[in-house]
């Protein structure tokens, strides 16, 4: 134990400790609207950095590696009657802690911003998604370790790091799903929903890959020549091709694989009413009234929707939209904070489209149609969309122009009529029919 405290002093092991804390830390909290939505995504952008800290890791144990070399003293350990494992096992036990720990502090920062407003807490997924992020930084330290001590060379460490970055990023773009999933750390970690996960299964398939390379690396670095060097590639050899055996076929479990818990509605006890995802249950408060505002709203038309649901199929592949009478959907957007975003964006959301739910086949419909009839129901005039509802970075001017002019139209109207207007636009989203020219009281 001594030994091994002397070589988290003095080795390269806190050096690599650090950095890893600082660029971990540095990138999470540079990006904090990627991960505040909850504990899985903060998991799975930590694993998704590991495209930066994997091939840091193994630039680190490869520069440890080379010391003895460095040190000229290779040949004066050789000649000593001490275990050259028992002198080995310090350097490698200060790497594996050094390097776990950093990421589990980085992991911890992260925890420390989002504790007070994710309510979703998935710990087992959680848990493993951690465990083995943090067992692939070990695995690379090793590695690196065992590759520098078998290529001594200044440049062997930059090599590596430069190796390592260009493994992870085109097994994840290059490589079939499968295989990325059997042997990259980041394979399955950038989020497409707020419901994303990444299988155990999967993790379980990389753990298996990664002990393998920490194995080859333990000994590469104990190895004292050709014949123990061709030796150490077995375990790889071995763990990589049992890893792919096991590794889930199915795409769904290897790219988007669901959380059905975090994507729960959690819903208010009084009327109307207004649910969103359990991932989202921290925004519940604040979406309240903004959502029963936009009811209200609606309301003015005939038959119009008495509850607001978070949107849970827009975001995730392959799943068909299921439509609820009386109940209009929205997107639901966690900014940096974890809190809402875009809170402005709620009412004219829910006014869309005249709570007339998309079922994904229809595509009869008018923006300019549509956007005049919400925004009489708001009582505003209309107005872009870009920079208000999440997502919106492109519109074209005429659309809200014309908007604009359909809008003024109405208005000169008696407020009977054009409510009697707008409904008619609202039941042809509901048909499926053409809305065009019904708020100017004829077909264009």
């Amino acid at each position: 134990m001594n030994i091994l405290g002397l070589e988290l002093r003095r080795s390269a092991a806190p050096g690599a400790a650090l950095i890893t804390v600082m660029i971990g830390a540095g990138a999470l909290y540079a990006a904090t609207g990627r991960w505040s939505s909850g504990w899985m995504a903060l998991a799975m952008t930590m694993r998704e950095y590991l495209l930066l800290l994997w091939p840091l890791a193994l630039a680190a144990g490869a520069w440890q590696g080379r010391r003895e070399h460095r040190a000229r003293v290779g040949e004066l350990f050789a000649s000593t009657a001490r275990p050259r494992a028992q002198r080995m096992l310090p350097i490698l036990g200060a790497m594996a802690v050094a390097l776990g720990l950093a990421y589990l502090l980085v992991t911890a920062a992260g925890i420390a911003w989002i504790i007070t407003t994710a309510q979703h807490r998935p710990l087992l997924n959680f848990i493993v998604v951690t465990a083995v992020g943090a067992l692939s930084l070990v695995a690379a330290a090793w590695l690196g370790l065992g590759i520098g001590r078998m290529l001594p060379a200044l440049a062997t460490a930059p090599a590596l790091g430069v190796a390592g970055v260009l493994l992870i990023f085109f097994s994840v773009v290059r490589f079939p799903d499968w295989l990325a999933a059997a042997v990259s750390p980041a394979h399955g970690s950038s989020p497409f929903h707020a419901y994303q996960t990444i299988d155990n299964r999967v993790s379980g398939t990389l753990a298996i890959s990664m002990t393998a390379l920490a194995l080859t690396g333990l000994l590469l670095f104990r190895a004292g020549g050709w014949r123990g060097r061709t030796a150490a590639l077995l375990p790889a050899v071995l763990g990589i091709t049992a890893a792919i055996a096991v590794v889930p076929r199915d795409q769904d479990v290897l790219n988007w694989p669901v959380d059905p818990v975090a994507r729960q509605l959690v819903c208010t006890d009084d009327t109307p009413t207004v649910c969103v995802s359990r991932v989202h249950a921290n925004v519940l408060d604040t979406l309240t009234p903004l959502a029963r505002e936009g009811l209200t709203m609606l309301a003015k038309l005939p038959d119009a929707p008495t509850a607001v649901h978070e949107d849970t199929f827009s975001h995730v592949l392959g799943d068909v939209r299921s439509t609820q009478d009386g109940v209009v959907t929205i997107e639901i957007g966690i900014d940096g904070r974890g809190g809402l975003a875009h809170p402005a964006a709620v009412v004219p959301g829910i006014l869309r489209r005249l709570g007339v739910e998309y079922d994904g086949n229809c595509r009869q419909g008018d923006e300019a149609v549509e956007r005049a009839a919400a925004y009489w129901l708001m009582g505003r005039k209309p107005r872009s969309d870009v920079g208000l509802v999440p997502g919106m970075i492109f519109e074209e001017p005429e659309i809200n122009a014309e908007a604009v002019t359909l809008w003024q139209g109405l208005r000169e109207l008696p407020d009977a009529e054009a409510l009697a207007r707008i409904t008619a636009v609202r039941d042809a989203l509901r048909a499926c029919t053409d809305v065009s020219g019904l708020l100017s009281g004829g077909a264009r």
